[in-house]
């Protein structure tokens, strides 16, 4: 690789670090650079690699949140337990299940949540968790940590984004709070899927520890930002992430 490419790839992790502490859907930059980087790349190495990169962010943007918000253990612990078993086994259903499948199914369901965060403007901007009853806790445990974590290894994008999503409809928190969660979560399904694709030889060590530093760096920054501006900033990210989501699948499905 040539500088050019080396620190094309870091500027992009940076960027990636900060849209996945903020809203989620990093990897839809960084795993499109990589394979432009790399003509030649296995899709499984790049989404190997990715996840090495992404966990060091998540986790300190997990820990910037938790230090700075308010952070239900109750739900986070065991959904980001739950995720890691769930994330690995869809890493190694992967190469079983075609992408093309979930593509449309994807975009539906993102376009719903555009329209539906536009038409709500007080959606995520009131917080209302402590009307949550136990036998809804126990559902969003099961549908972060198994649902979406599964999600995340057989798929993955925008799986931070379907987590915020859950945990402020379901949970009736504020974004911030919700990104909070989400970060505890995605560390599980980030850790499941690269052990998986780890063992099977997909990831590239070197240049994603490298990338990793700078995805710090952009994780840090953006969590910071988020908690300074608040749940009408995280709104206004989340419809734009939603809306670039969308358009990525689309070229990808009809392209």
């Amino acid at each position: 690789m040539d500088v050019i490419d080396v620190a094309g790839l870091m500027a992009v992790a940076g960027a990636a670090g900060w849209v996945d502490a903020v809203v989620g859907g990093g990897g839809l930059l960084l795993i499109p650079t990589l394979l432009l980087a790399f003509p030649n790349l296995s899709p499984a190495v790049a989404l190997g690699t990715n996840k090495l990169t992404a966990i060091t962010g998540t986790a300190v943007a997990a820990v910037t949140y938790a230090r700075r918000t308010k952070l239900d253990l109750s739900v986070a612990v065991p959904a980001g337990l739950l995720a890691v078993p769930a994330a690995g086994f869809g890493a190694l259903s992967a190469s079983q299940l075609p992408t093309a499948w979930f593509r449309p199914l994807v975009m539906a369901l993102l376009i719903a949540v555009a329209a539906f965060v536009t038409m709500r403007p007080t959606f995520g901007a009131v917080e209302g968790a402590d009307s949550v009853t136990r036998r809804r806790r126990l559902f969003v445990i099961a549908v972060a940590g198994c649902g979406i974590g599964f999600y995340d290894g057989v798929f993955g994008p925008g799986t931070g984004t379907f987590l915020i999503l859950t945990f402020t409809s379901l949970l009736s928190l504020e974004f911030v709070q919700s990104s909070a969660l989400a970060k505890v979560v995605n560390v599980g399904t980030n850790f499941g899927a690269l052990c998986v694709f780890a063992l099977q030889g997909q990831v590239m060590w070197m240049l994603g520890a490298s990338m990793a530093v700078c995805n710090v760096v952009g994780a840090a920054l953006g969590a910071r930002t988020a908690l300074k501006r608040g749940s009408g900033f995280v709104r206004v990210v989340l419809l734009v992430a939603v809306t670039v989501m969308v358009v990525k699948l689309g070229i990808d499905q009809f392209g």
